[in-house]
């Protein structure tokens, strides 16, 4: 009963609003779609879309469709893509998604030899999904999802692929850079710089301050790695990050990293594919080579 069609012109009308919009951006006349909907109005006997003013506003059905639509259609332009580069001999495209902002230099590292592999892969990386890129891997926006955090899904498999310890960074005039490793509440009076990521996402919160019940005197975002640590080694305030990636920069930085608590925090980045591409072959390349940087 639903098709394609059906999808795409209530997306074009979710998205343009009017009748004429929706009929231009889809390359089809007004009375085709029309006649297309009331079609199908007739086969489900409940409307689809209703006139609001010069508008056309979808009912409670065809939001169901539309919700529908926003799964599927990303699905079917990905296949035909594939498709489409199978047939002209090409082996297909890469589409990496981010939900890590300071991992993105250790990515640098793999892409270089994995695209040395695959002269014939395209790729492209994502980042503005911060902690929304799981949808997109899910809506095959997306064929890759590089995270710190997996939210686990039955469609989903995450792959660890590197260990690394999180760290607090202080510059090393501060009056905690002796010791090797800080106490939730040595933090209280502290600025802490951050990426722009929701408090309880944030390790340092999760795991180290809540569950003291402390907090930092301030907290303040800011979207790059280089400013933050530049930041932190003018004694302006502190930040946590990854400990290998603070080792790279203490070498051209006056800073130092310490242990949270005498246990520390200990994390992986995951590589996330859909359950059903594991085998596809470089897509396990790219895994392979994520295993196998440091």
């Amino acid at each position: 009963m639903l098709e394609r069609i059906h999808l795409e012109i209530l997306t074009a009308i979710k998205e343009h609003g009017t009748l004429t919009k929706a009929a231009d951006s889809l390359h089809l006349s007004q009375s085709a779609l029309s006649h297309s909907i009331k079609k199908l109005e007739g086969q489900l006997a409940t409307q689809i879309w209703q006139k609001d003013g010069r508008n056309l506003r979808l009912t409670a059905a065809g939001e169901r469709i539309q919700t529908l639509a926003n799964r599927v259609l990303p699905q079917f332009s990905h296949t035909e893509l594939v498709l489409s580069q199978i047939a002209k001999g090409e082996m297909g495209s890469l589409r990496i998604g981010m939900e890590c902002h300071p991992c993105y230099q250790w990515l640098l590292r793999v892409i270089q030899p994995y695209l040395e592999q695959w002269p014939d892969i395209d790729m492209d990386v994502k980042q503005e999904f911060q902690f929304g890129a799981l949808g997109a891997l899910l809506s095959y926006e997306i064929d890759v999802l590089i995270t710190p955090d997996p939210l686990f899904k039955p469609q989903i498999d995450y792959i660890p692929v590197f260990d690394y310890e999180h760290r607090l960074v202080v510059a090393e005039s501060h009056k905690l850079a002796d010791q090797d490793f800080v106490l939730p509440e040595q933090l209280s009076n502290e600025v802490l710089f951050s990426y722009p990521v929701e408090s309880m996402r944030l390790d340092i919160f999760s795991q180290f301050l809540n569950p003291a019940k402390c907090s930092v005197k301030k907290h303040k975002n800011i979207e790059t790695t280089e400013i933050m640590l530049q930041m932190v080694a003018a004694g302006r305030g502190i930040c946590a990050l990854p400990g290998w990636l603070v080792d790279e920069h203490s070498k051209s930085l006056p800073i130092k990293s310490l242990r949270f608590g005498k246990k520390g925090i200990s994390k992986q980045i995951f590589v996330g594919i859909r359950n059903n591409e594991q085998n596809i072959d470089y897509l396990r390349d790219f895994i392979q080579q994520a295993k196998n940087t440091k």
